[in-house]
């Protein structure tokens, strides 16, 4: 096949696969599933994954669905939104708190109860980062598979599961994109500036570049009012579409032998860290003076870019529950390689103490 063959052929699987999971977002809004845009294209390409029929999905595409991601997350800021940002020390000690907790409990659960490891304990029970997760699993040697596996499944649960949970509580809504649509020239100088932001956070090593300069950009825009507007619908719901096929991509790694071996470790891995989650989130709540939901999906261990998106779509604050998962997710990336590196220091010098000992009794 010649290279234009090639590359005609990548585009086409891609296309087919972004247009089976806007299929799957369409079904789910039919059936009238909560963040539907988003729970649809998860569950479509996570299907085409167990069924060996996924394509990595291409950067432009999702570095082009978060820009538009954050720009909407953005243009929820208003003057009185950022002043809320004083309410969050103490609910982002909470969240620290909360990531600990969750490491070390979840951790004790995968090794007592699964039979892990220690170290892929840690890693499996880390709530977020998943790429700096992957990243130190596969640079130690670790079980790459059990991991991704659990990983990927707290991931789904939380944007298959949660949203419904909230939403047919009665604790929020789903919020339809409402007002104006913002004009060509101004939003065309936001994406530029975003983007020039975010490949100065991509040096920095930020997570989510691409989200977060998009986001605080429109949040600078809307929240100082040097503009007002929205995404037109069709583009604001194709980037949902986008974020969803990029989350269902993850479980391309993962085989069904894999799956089926992990799931008791994933489900009561999960069970453990959002229990613990959850407390924190209460108390929370109670102190940062936000709705429940927001705490809720605030503390809980997904990813930084999902999540917030998840906020957006039931009308919940984007940027109290951006700043928590950015926050975690930083924490995470600076804990998750020092306490690797610690276990394996003792793995070492227990190892070398036992040769030592075996010497002795010869």
């Amino acid at each position: 096949m010649t290279r234009i063959g090639s590359v005609l052929l990548a585009s086409a699987r891609q296309v087919a696969q972004v247009a089976l999971a806007g299929a799957g977002g369409l079904l789910f809004v039919t059936l009238g599933v909560p963040a539907a845009w988003v729970a649809g294209p998860v569950s479509a390409v996570v299907f085409l994954c167990l069924i060996r029929r996924s394509v990595p999905m291409a950067r432009p595409l999702v570095e082009t669905a978060f820009l538009l991601a954050g720009f909407s997350m953005g243009a929820t800021a208003t003057p009185e939104a950022l002043s809320a940002l004083t309410r969050y020390p103490v609910s982002l000690l909470l969240l620290a708190l909360s990531v600990v907790g969750v490491l070390v409990l979840t951790s004790l659960w995968l090794k007592r109860r699964s039979g892990w490891t220690l170290a892929d304990a840690v890693l499996g029970s880390a709530p977020g980062a998943l790429s700096t997760v992957m990243a130190v699993a596969a640079d130690r040697g670790g079980n790459v598979g059990l991991i991704a596996v659990v990983q990927s499944f707290r991931l789904f649960v939380l944007v298959l599961i949660l949203p419904m949970i909230i939403v047919f509580s009665g604790a929020a809504t789903e919020v339809p994109q409402t007002g104006e649509v913002l004009a060509p020239l101004p939003f065309t100088v936001i994406m530029a500036l975003s983007f020039m932001l975010s490949l100065v956070l991509h040096r920095l090593k930020v997570a989510a570049p691409m989200l977060l300069g998009a986001l605080v950009v429109s949040v600078l825009a809307h929240g100082f009012g040097l503009v007002q507007g929205r995404l037109p619908v069709p583009l604001y719901t194709l980037s949902l579409v986008l974020v969803g096929a990029f989350v269902g991509s993850r479980f391309a790694t993962i085989n069904r032998p894999a799956l089926i071996a992990a799931f008791p470790a994933a489900i009561g891995s999960f069970v453990v860290s959002f229990a613990i989650a959850l407390g924190f989130a209460v108390v929370s709540w109670q102190l940062a003076d936000v709705t429940f939901a927001a705490a809720i999906i605030a503390f809980a261990p997904g990813g930084l870019e999902v999540m917030t998106v998840l906020a957006l779509l039931l009308g919940l604050d984007p940027i109290f529950v951006g700043a928590h998962h950015l926050a975690r997710f930083m924490l995470v990336a600076v804990l998750l390689p020092i306490i690797i590196a610690t276990i394996n220091r003792m793995e070492s010098r227990r190892l070398q103490n036992a040769y030592v000992a075996g010497d002795e009794t010869k």
